[in-house]
């Protein structure tokens, strides 16, 4: 599983795809925080570096999971069931504005997943690899970004306390001055700053928060995000010690060409997690 986007208009997709790229939300490459060799009560660096381990873990993980998400944008809620079908997700709409769709939209979108479940099924090798090289590009995208946090950012240990049911590391998190970002996606790292929750036990990220402070460029030179841009990522254990995104808000102020300017607020909800099995059709 990669970032699930939010469906749109293809200027609403661009916006919530650069502010999500941003957060990294979800999934695995989840939020721009910080790494230091500074040590203070507790080694720092190792705290970081155990947690970025469980991250690989889950972001190796996820591609194995269906799931359902239930994604707010401003004044509209979708709910969408996530399934892996022959090596990517597929969305199939459930709900819209908390309602279930209706039994003929529900027919509609049955035909439609039949439909894709056909086309991958009978794609040439040619057809199938380009389908996933697709999709391994934006995780690939994500875990470069993961790789960079050891490098782009300082931590600063705030201390330890109690975050939900968990016993966390509470971490502060600046940009480094001298880091040097190997291509635009990775520059994104620079105009952020936060705060990151990290399980003491497992070395997850129970919880991460971060904020734009100077503005950053998305989609090379066609858009900034500006100072004010606000992400949450929060996430939750399965089996085996694999946590994947629970929730994801984010509150975004970005110009478009330097010029217009654009806001955007999204909430999205991650729930019914299980392992990907073949799809059954009714």
């Amino acid at each position: 599983m990669a970032c699930r986007f939010a469906p749109g208009s293809g200027k609403r997709r661009f916006l919530i795809n650069g502010a999500k790229l941003l957060a990294l939300l979800c999934t695995f490459g989840v939020a721009a925080t910080a790494v230091s060799a500074e040590s203070t009560r507790l080694d720092v660096k190792t705290i970081i570096l155990k947690s970025v381990e469980a991250n690989e873990r889950d972001w190796e993980a996820a591609p194995h999971y269906d799931y359902s998400e239930r994604i707010r944008i401003d004044k509209e809620t979708r709910t969408n069931e996530v399934l892996m079908i022959e090596g990517s997700p597929y969305e199939r709409l459930i709900g819209v504005n908390g309602t279930t769709v209706s039994d003929g939209r529900q027919a509609d979108e049955l035909r439609k997943l039949k439909a894709e479940i056909a086309v991958r099924q009978a794609e040439s090798p040619q057809q199938r690899a380009e389908r996933l090289a697709s999709y391994e590009q934006e995780r690939k995208r994500d875990h470069l970004l993961l790789d960079q946090l050891t490098l782009a950012f300082n931590f600063t240990l705030l201390g330890e306390t109690k975050l939900g049911s968990h016993e966390v590391y509470e971490l502060k998190a600046t940009p480094r001055a001298n880091y040097q970002p190997p291509n635009l996606d990775a520059e994104v790292l620079t105009g952020m700053e936060g705060k990151l929750w990290i399980d003491t036990k497992t070395f997850q990220w129970v919880k991460v928060t971060a904020r734009v402070v100077r503005p950053v460029s998305i989609g090379g030179f066609l858009a900034r995000v500006e100072p004010g841009t606000q992400f949450e990522l929060e996430k939750m254990s399965m089996e085996d010690d694999i946590w994947l995104p629970r929730h994801f808000s984010m509150r975004s102020r970005t110009r478009i060409l330097f010029l217009v300017s654009h806001r955007t607020a999204e909430d999205d909800t991650y729930f019914d997690y299980r392992l990907a099995a073949p799809v059954q059709i009714p």
